[in-house]
């Protein structure tokens, strides 16, 4: 074959290759074409059947438009379920308190927790807590009984940070200081007098000055307490004085504390007091006392500072709280807790009153 057949023959060869390569991108192109068309074609699809669903759905919508009453029908009966709801737990709640044993005074503050409840004079008294009074900050649950029956205050790592007290009259009789001393006591409160109740006499307790040197020899710090039968501030004056004269000759370094209390007889000098008498004398006694350089302090029980006086008229004054249970009820700031009227400590016969110190006051007068 010569050399121009075999130069014709190539480029045929070149001419076939380059023809199928041509035909190959067409065809791919083309294929590339048809594949946009069909998802144009989907995509066309479901955007028709989107905007189907939205003409359904604004149709359903014109079609259940509320009305006002229809709203305040479903609210009505939304509140009555909810109210049933809680009606019946309230129901569940109420028995198993009872059930276990609870007094109606404590189902009582349980289903009124915004309310002091009290119950004196055969019946049951609401107060409103107070936002404007001073509330306590101590944790219900950190005044723990222990196995000897004494409650302690302890803060989050089992320190205990309250101080354990008594307070004594003549009715505990000879006290053995140093067995006191020993038993952990660090400080008593020592009844300095009282007022008669008919006549309305001062009285000094008999025993007052053997248990202020007893124990002031065992380094028991005390504070002196009167109780009160005073129907006007001039006796109320006349009480504080009757007080500071006695413990001229000692290192009180414990507040100076009037006793208020409900008598239980109606023959009583005080049965007839108003709450208004019963506060203005109440301050009579405690400016008397601060004006002299003690602390004054006033001790009662729920009905002492709920019914008898005027929370908000002796707000300044500390107060020394009187309530026998394993946890303490009043939401108003207090220093010390008298929990316990049955104690036992070693050094006194019998039944002494037991206190938990939420404050020290000898070191806060050091």
């Amino acid at each position: 074959m010569n050399k121009t057949a075999k130069r014709n023959r190539r480029k045929q060869q070149m001419n076939l290759i380059t023809n199928i390569i041509f035909s190959l991108i067409t065809l791919m192109a083309l294929t590339g074409c048809i594949i946009l068309v069909l998802q144009n074609y989907s995509l066309r699809n479901e955007g028709l059947e989107a905007m189907s669903r939205l003409k359904e759905m604004e149709e359903l919508q014109e079609e259940y438009i509320y009305t006002q009453s229809d709203l305040d029908s479903y609210t009505r009966e939304a509140v009555l379920i909810a109210e049933e709801e809680e009606r019946r737990n309230t129901l569940d709640e109420l028995k198993q308190m009872m059930s276990a044993g609870d007094s109606t005074v404590s189902v009582l503050r349980t289903l009124f927790p915004e309310d002091v409840v009290v119950f004196a004079d055969g019946g049951y008294s609401f107060f409103p807590i107070q936002e404007n009074l001073k509330k306590h900050e101590y944790v219900y649950d950190n005044f723990v009984t222990q196995d000897n029956k004494e409650i302690v205050y302890l803060n989050g790592a089992d320190t205990v940070l309250s101080t354990k007290g008594i307070d004594v009259s003549k009715h505990q009789g000879e006290i053995d200081w140093e067995k006191v001393s020993e038993d952990g006591v660090t400080y008593a409160f020592i009844r300095a007098g009282f007022r008669g109740n008919s006549e309305g006499k001062l009285v000094e307790d008999e025993y007052f000055a053997d248990n202020m040197e007893g124990a002031s020899r065992n380094d028991i710090h005390t504070g002196v307490y009167f109780y009160t039968q005073a129907i006007t501030p001039e006796e109320a004056k006349e009480e504080a004085e009757f007080v500071l004269d006695l413990i001229e000759p000692y290192d009180v370094t414990y507040p100076i504390v009037l006793d208020l209390e409900e008598t239980g007889s109606d023959s009583a000098r005080t049965a007839e007091m108003t709450k208004e008498e019963y506060t203005e004398t109440a301050i009579a006694f405690c400016e008397t006392i601060k004006e002299a350089g003690y602390t004054p302090m006033i001790y009662g029980n729920l009905k002492t500072f709920m019914i008898m006086l005027d929370m908000e008229q002796i707000e300044e004054y500390d107060k020394w709280f009187a309530y026998y249970d394993s946890t303490v009820y009043f939401p108003y700031d207090f220093a010390i807790w008298q929990y316990s009227s049955k104690g036992r400590v070693a050094g006194i016969k019998g039944d002494v009153d037991l206190n938990v110190g939420m404050k020290d006051y000898a070191k806060d007068s050091e």
